[in-house]
Formats: structure tokens, C-alpha cells, sequence
């Protein structure tokens, strides 16, 4: 919503005004933390002059199944960063990850979890790791669903031992046994892939109902980063499928990741 008003050069007391309301509550509403009608949506829409009729039926219906997920008992308790990723996943139409250093998240057994999020600087008090991890394992819940699910991930990635030896072919185990969902491709970039520079390409792209709702998300060192750009989603869509191109095939990965288990 708030690209379609950027679009139409509308400033949010502009819009807001075409509802009766506040800037304050435009915002709310933009940034999801208010509720919207699904009337609401198709004056705004309308006042946009959008005539892509998916997009706003995408919209609507967004608003009209808008409901309170698993995620909002982590709400007051976690950064937001963490929910917005959890309700991004939770409406996915699909979700491609490309990860070098880390598995990703919802690969991620509960001991290597707590592993990654108990390094942080300063380090955490025991409750709020505790609240992490478990947000960190509820997120897995987008693989029990039919949601299309692809992960390229670098040997590095694979190798590294956050815990020990019995954690991490446990880490490589689960791996493998996701891996064998229908809906669940994970692939595998070794390290003799000649040619390779695309070390900078970690990302986790989250499929909306429409393309224009896609969203990519990046971890850095201050913060998240939430990457909805027409411009810049195609140049991530790009960069995975780059990635895609480069890693083994699904046969081929599981079997590399088989041997790298069998090693640890």
C-alpha cells in the first residue's frame, strides 16, 4: 500500500485524509500493525489509480484473512524483525533461501539454533535466548506446509561445526531427511566450483501472493533489512537463480551431504 501511494504521489496526510483519518493511522496501517477492511483497501487502492486487478484482489484478501498467527505470542517480547519474517512466511507462495556461513534458519536443529543465537556481543539473558531459539524452531512450521521451499547452501556452511562432532551430524542429518519432501529442494555450491564469486548473494526471498508483494529479507550486521523494490527484487530473483545454476543437483547434494555426515 504504501508503494502504491508512493506511485501515485500521494504524501500519507494526503491519503489519509481520503479516508477521513490521521497520518499516524495511514501509517499503522501501511506498516501492518492496524487492521484494514477490505473496503478500506479498495477505496485506497482506487484513490491510487491501480488497475492491476490481481494485485488488488491480493490485497484485499490479505486484509480480509488478516489474523492473529503463532507469532504474535512473541510480540512485546522480540524485535519486530523477527515477527514481520515469521508473517511473511506464513502467507509465502514460495521461499528461496541462499546461505555461505550458517544453515538457515529453518533448517536449523534446536541445538545449532541456540549455538548461533548465544554468540550474539553483548550476550543474551537466558529467558530472551530461550524465546529465540524457540521462535527460531516455530518457524520450521512453513515446511509442513505444501509451500514450494528451495535453500542453496555453500559447503562452508556445512562444514563449519557450531557444536560438536554428534551436533553436527545430527545438523546434517535433519538436513538430509527434509531434503526427501517433495516440496523441500535443498541444494549444495562446493568449494572447487571454479569460477565462483557470488559469496555476497545470502538472502531469503519470500513469494508473495502477486510478484509485486515478493520480499526479500537480509541479515547484517545492524539489523534486518526488508527488500521490496520492484528494481531490487529482480536482481535478487536473478542472483538465486545464479546460485541455483551453480550448485550440484538435488541427487547430487544429498549424496554430498550423505558423505559429509558419514566424515564428521
Amino acid at each position: 500500500m504504501r508503494k502504491l501511494r508512493e506511485a501515485a504521489g500521494l504524501k500519507g496526510r494526503e491519503a489519509a485524509s481520503l479516508l477521513g483519518t490521521d497520518a499516524g493511522r495511514l501509517s499503522q496501517i501501511e506498516s501492518g500493525v492496524a487492521g484494514v477492511s477490505e473496503e478500506t483497501v479498495r477505496r485506497l487502492v482506487a484513490h491510487y489509480a491501480c488497475t492491476d486487478v490481481e494485485l488488488t484482489r491480493a490485497l484485499a484478501a490479505m486484509a480480509t484473512e488478516r489474523t492473529h498467527g503463532w507469532w504474535e505470542e512473541y510480540r512485546g517480547s522480540l524485535p519486530t524483525a523477527f515477527l514481520d519474517l515469521s508473517e511473511l512466511e506464513h502467507h509465502a507462495t514460495h521461499c528461496w533461501e541462499v546461505s555461505f556461513l550458517h544453515i538457515p534458519g529453518v533448517l536449523q536443529t534446536e541445538d545449532y539454533a541456540r549455538r548461533i543465537l548465544g554468540h550474539r556481543v553483548p550476550e543474551l539473558p537466558s529467558t530472551e535466548l530461550d524465546l529465540r531459539v524457540r521462535h527460531r524452531l516455530a518457524r520450521r512450521v512453513i515446511l509442513e506446509q505444501p509451500t514450494p521451499y528451495k535453500a542453496v547452501i555453500h559447503e562452508a556452511a556445512l562444514r563449519i561445526k557450531v557444536g560438536d562432532r554428534t551436533a553436527a551430524r545430527v545438523q546434517l542429518a535433519g538436513i538430509l531427511e527434509l531434503s526427501e519432501r517433495v516440496h523441500i529442494t535443498v541444494r549444495v555450491i562446493p568449494f572447487d566450483l571454479e569460477g565462483f564469486a557470488g559469496a555476497d548473494s545470502t538472502m531469503v526471498y519470500v513469494g508473495g501472493a502477486v510478484p509485486q508483494l515478493d520480499t526479500v529479507v537480509r541479515d547484517g550486521p545492524h539489523g534486518t533489512a526488508f527488500i521490496d523494490s520492484e528494481a531490487q527484487l529482480g536482481r535478487f530473483r536473478t542472483l538465486f537463480h545464479r546460485m541455483e545454476a551453480a550448485s550440484l543437483t538435488p541427487e547430487r547434494s544429498r549424496d554430498f551431504i550423505h558423505t559429509l555426515a558419514k566424515e564428521v
